[in-house]
């Protein structure tokens, strides 16, 4: 099995390098940019850290990079995980830092939170994920706690896409998920025991 983690300059690449070799020994593990590689990718993984508009324009600067994941995630169907901003792109806009389109994968946008004072912008800490529907990379983690750090939202057109939620201020996106692909708003591989449980349900995911 080839594992693509996808390098576009926007990814917390060595926490989620780790985190993937030490979930999937034995498999062979690229962090790459090269469209080749993912196009040749069994299951691909896109992290994300820091604002959606930088990470849109970073992944649209490596020349074929777009099209290779379309061709091998949509078209392919091969399993596909979105991290942080990486589950963000997964959707048709954001609107941080300006107007910028993503890969427009699930009709909605990702705004910017709204919680009323005490709580804080940007969501930063551990929060319990509530599971709205049954998923193979869920699997024994209802009720798990992840690390969450980000100010902005998936607001997804279809909310049967929404597979969890955590509640900061009111119920909030924790994963989208369709098909073959599936997005979290967390940080699996800075979620000690519960992350490490969730790569290695997504390494044997075979939708």
């Amino acid at each position: 099995m080839n594992i693509a983690i996808i390098d576009y300059g926007s990814g917390n690449l060595r926490s989620a390098e780790k985190a993937f070799a030490r979930c999937a020994p034995g498999r062979n593990l690229y962090v790459t940019g090269d469209p080749d590689v993912v196009a040749r990718a069994d299951h691909i993984v896109l992290p994300g850290v820091g604002a959606f508009g930088d990470c849109a324009q970073g992944l649209a600067a490596v020349d074929g990079l777009r099209a290779a994941l379309k061709a091998r995630v949509v078209d392919d169907g091969r399993p596909f995980l979105g991290i942080c901003v990486g589950m963000q792109l997964m959707c048709a806009t954001g609107t941080e830092r300006g107007q910028h389109e993503g890969l427009g994968w699930f009709a909605g946008s990702v705004d910017a939170l709204n919680v009323a004072a005490p709580l804080k912008v940007p969501h930063m800490g551990w929060n319990t994920l509530n599971m709205r529907a049954r998923h193979s990379v869920f699997d024994g983690l209802d009720g798990a706690d992840f690390y969450f750090v980000h100010g902005y939202t998936a607001r997804p057109e279809n909310r049967a896409e929404i597979v969890a939620e955590t509640d900061y201020g009111g119920p909030i996106v924790a994963s989208l998920a369709r098909g073959n692909m599936v997005g979290t708003q967390f940080h699996p591989e800075k979620s000690q025991a519960a992350g490490l449980r969730l790569i290695e349900n997504f390494v044997n995911w075979q939708p």
